[in-house]
């Protein structure tokens, strides 16, 4: 089999099984995912596929090795919210501190844009150095932190709100595109 180079794609359902290899340590063994337990592989195929009708999904794909993942979806169900994206990302332990993190988010933000998204908000268990610090070198502002809002592990977590202005605001804005419909060429 011939090494293909690294290179950031759209996740596929078929990516549901190393997507959640990355996700599975995070859901069970930490308090930076909220959910108790990791989905089924299906159900994680699930997640991709309905969230990719209309937000990006991008992967870190070295050689057919997913060493990462970034995607947005949806802030708030209300229309008034349409122009913000609620924005995730998770890498492999490996991968930390690659850059590939930062890689990502620059190419969720540009899809983001061509969309016609406006802010991206970043939800953060607190404390999470790492990740605080990664997101304000990202252009990430802190804009509020909810205390004691999530209880897992036997402890109440706090989470910070991060908000990100991705394109200056203009009155009267045209709904963004799902990005199943851009042209991605």
């Amino acid at each position: 089999m011939l090494n293909k180079p690294a290179c950031i794609r759209q996740a596929t359902p078929d990516d549901a099984k190393q997507c959640l290899n990355i996700y599975q340590y995070y859901a069970e063994n930490t308090a930076f995912s909220f959910e108790e337990s990791a989905p089924t592989v299906q159900q994680m195929a699930q997640r991709i596929n309905a969230i990719t009708q209309v937000y990006p999904w991008l992967v870190y794909d070295d050689n057919q090795i997913i060493n990462g993942y970034a995607y947005a979806s949806q802030f708030r169900p209300r229309p008034a919210y349409c122009w913000t994206a609620e924005v995730t990302i998770y890498l492999s332990d490996a991968s930390k501190g690659s850059g590939i993190a930062g890689l990502l988010y620059q190419q969720l933000f540009a899809g983001l844009i061509e969309q016609g998204f406006y802010n991206a908000i970043a939800v953060i268990t607190e404390p999470n150095p790492e990740s605080e610090i990664f997101h304000q070198k990202m252009g990430f502002e802190k804009i509020g932190t909810f205390k004691s809002i999530g209880y897992k592990s036997g402890q109440w977590n706090d989470i910070g709100w991060w908000q990100k202005q991705l394109q200056p605001v203009k009155a009267n804005p045209g709904k963004p595109s799902a990005f199943n419909e851009i042209d991605k060429e």
